[in-house]
């Protein structure tokens, strides 16, 4: 019992590490860059009884050995972007991190899963300072778009409240909605990039971005709707 004490806390710990990792990220790009790409956070610690079932699950032994060894999604840690360049970024940004080793990605969004599921998932081995040793704990990092949260969410509870046993026209209908958030992301990441593009090419010399006042930045955003607008009819 003991053991598994100290195998939890070193999984809660490990969750602590990362997230003040990203913590310092979020508050570094709030005070001191024009833009957070960092929307929100969460995390998440893997309960006795679910390390029990997936273990009987995955033929997995239930020891400390076995756990440490193949089961990599006991912490979790969430980070949530508002466009699909942020996930990247944030990426990118914790794997040059000396004191996080990157032991697995797997990038949901270049290659979907069949339901529709996207998502960038790091696997990631990070140091816990403790008392008397340092000890190197797993965690998975998932990052995702409000969208594709929204959606990971909602799947989440059609499956938590039917099991395995889900009805194929809310299958189906997941599918699409997935679909649409993933056109959703695309286009609000459009809109992004013409509107920082716009405000670039407006930006006087000697002027950073974060010194546009609001209504430059309203007018950008217009002219790029005018844009957008324009080239719809143009193709219809």
């Amino acid at each position: 019992m003991l053991d598994l004490r100290r195998l939890m806390l070193s999984y809660k710990f490990g969750i602590d590490a990362v997230m003040t990792k990203i913590g310092i990220l979020r508050d570094e790009f709030r005070h001191i860059h024009d833009y957070n790409p960092i929307e929100h956070t969460g995390s998440r610690l893997k309960s006795f009884e679910s390390i029990v079932a997936k273990a009987q699950r995955k033929a997995i032994p239930l020891t400390l050995d076995g756990v440490r060894s193949q089961m990599f999604d006991v912490a979790g840690v969430r980070v949530t972007c508002s466009f699909i360049s942020d996930i990247y970024r944030v990426r990118d940004m914790l794997v040059a991190q000396k004191d996080l080793t990157l032991l697995e990605e797997r990038d949901y969004i270049a290659n979907a899963k069949p339901n529709g599921y996207k998502s960038l998932h790091l696997i990631v081995q990070v140091p816990v300072y403790l008392s008397d040793r340092v000890e190197d704990v797993i965690v998975e990092i998932q990052l995702r778009t409000i969208a594709m949260d929204f959606w990971a969410s909602l799947e989440h509870k059609i499956f938590y409240k039917y099991g395995q046993e889900v009805p194929r026209h809310l299958t189906d209908s997941l599918k699409l909605a997935a679909d649409v958030a993933w056109s959703l992301d695309s286009s609000m990441e459009r809109i992004h990039e013409e509107v920082k593009a716009l405000a670039d090419d407006r930006e006087p010399l000697g002027r950073g971005e974060d010194h546009l006042r609001p209504e430059e930045v309203l007018e950008a955003f217009m002219r790029t709707v005018e844009v957008v607008d324009d080239a719809s009819r143009s193709r219809r």
